[in-house]
């Protein structure tokens, strides 16, 4: 019986070629940098938590129960788009809506180069008509 330890002491063969990769160095290395990359990951994904604000377009879009009442750059009245031609006749035609249950808003639209006495006639009518909710349109800032 016999064993075969390898070359004897006096016998070491320099010149034999190794056919096998030793992959423990690069199995360490990758070790090595999955660990740094999960230390590191959470590090950089958060940051200062703050509390943003919401915010919420809302599109402006007018009721079916909503009377439009718009004075163009000549000082011309329009209740929606039929022309009034008198204050009185203004104030007669608020006074139906004014004795709805319940009454609807009205919206001044008023052109911005025109003048302010015109605007002031409709917001004079709809009071004398007994209108409680009067508002003006305008466009938001750019």
């Amino acid at each position: 019986m016999a064993i075969n330890l390898g070359p004897s002491l006096g016998q070491q063969d320099d010149d034999e070629v190794i056919g096998t990769i030793n992959t423990t160095p690069l199995v360490d290395v990758m070790l090595v940098l999955l660990i740094i990359f999960l230390i590191t990951i959470p590090v950089v994904t958060t940051s200062i938590k703050v509390d943003l604000p919401k915010e919420q377009n809302v599109v402006r879009v007018a009721k079916p129960d909503t009377v439009i009442i718009s004075v163009n750059q000549a000082g011309q009245i329009f209740l929606y788009d039929s022309p009034v031609q008198t204050p009185a006749e203004l104030v007669e035609r608020l006074e139906k809506f004014a004795n709805m249950k319940p009454q609807p808003d009205v919206q001044i639209r008023g052109d911005a180069k025109s003048a302010f006495e015109s605007v002031g006639r409709v917001m004079y009518a709809a009071q004398r008509a007994g209108i409680v909710q009067v508002g003006f349109v305008t466009d938001p800032q750019p």
